[in-house]
């Protein structure tokens, strides 16, 4: 069973067509990744599923609801979290603080720290966020200044945020970029570990390592186009990714 369909998604930038006619459709439950060379079209298509672009022509569909038109903060009500090439966290403020702050948002549609909320939802919340960053092996640093982090903790304390919101669908965008072989290793492990919340992904990513240690289906782009789709496997294999991708060079 399918929750996103993406139909004949057109986005042009002037004279760039930065996606020509993509068809997608991501089954529920699965690991999907997007891969492609640079300049393909993968974030376009990102920001397409949560509302920073709208696709000139096409259709984009999450749990038989349209996306098209509609807020970015209303996607992410409707289960959509998402986990940027750069971490997008708040640096002055503890771990803790950081997870509470969309756990209020996604549960009240606003983030409003008030005595109502101190007295009906702190504690339930704190908890729920302690929960989630015991998930994501940073409990015992709750109290730290996310800013002090290392990089690899950032990835992980901005992918606890998107958790707190309980996600049907969540966008991974490079989630690796910039890591040690180390932190990217304990990334993979980590993402496997809380693929038993079985939470739907889709995984932008150039490293291959990462791409088939995790995709259960793989959708390649080139040039706006999607130019192949199927298994890691066959995806391996495939002729015309090795040329598009990596200039005839093996996966």
């Amino acid at each position: 069973m399918s929750i996103l369909q993406v139909t004949d998604v057109n986005k042009r930038f002037g004279g760039l067509q930065a996606l020509d006619n993509v068809n997608l459709e991501v089954e529920e439950g699965a690991v999907h990744a997007i891969i492609g060379p640079n300049g393909a079209g993968k974030s376009t298509l990102l920001n397409c599923f949560v509302g920073r672009l709208v696709p000139d022509t096409g259709a984009v569909t999450f749990n038989g609801r349209s996306l098209l038109g509609i807020k970015p903060h209303e996607i992410n009500q409707a289960g959509v979290s998402r986990v940027f090439q750069t971490p997008e966290i708040f640096e002055e403020l503890s771990l803790i603080e950081n997870i509470m702050i969309p756990a209020f948002a996604h549960r009240d549609g606003a983030f409003r720290l008030n005595a109502w909320n101190i007295v009906t939802g702190e504690k339930e919340i704190r908890e729920k966020s302690e929960h989630i960053l015991e998930d994501v092996d940073l409990i015992e640093k709750k109290d730290m200044l996310a800013g002090s982090l290392s990089r690899g903790d950032k990835r992980r304390l901005e992918l606890a945020m998107c958790l707190v919101q309980d996600p049907k669908l969540l966008l991974l965008d490079e989630p690796t970029a910039g890591m040690s072989r180390a932190d990217t290793n304990n990334t993979i492990d980590l993402l496997k570990r809380i693929g038993e919340r079985k939470i739907t992904k889709i995984v932008i990513e150039h490293d291959m390592h990462v791409v088939f240690s995790l995709a259960h289906k793989i959708s390649v782009l080139a040039q706006g186009t999607v130019i192949a789709e199927g298994l890691p496997a066959e995806i391996k294999g495939n002729p015309k990714v090795q040329e598009a991708y990596l200039g005839g060079a093996h996966l």
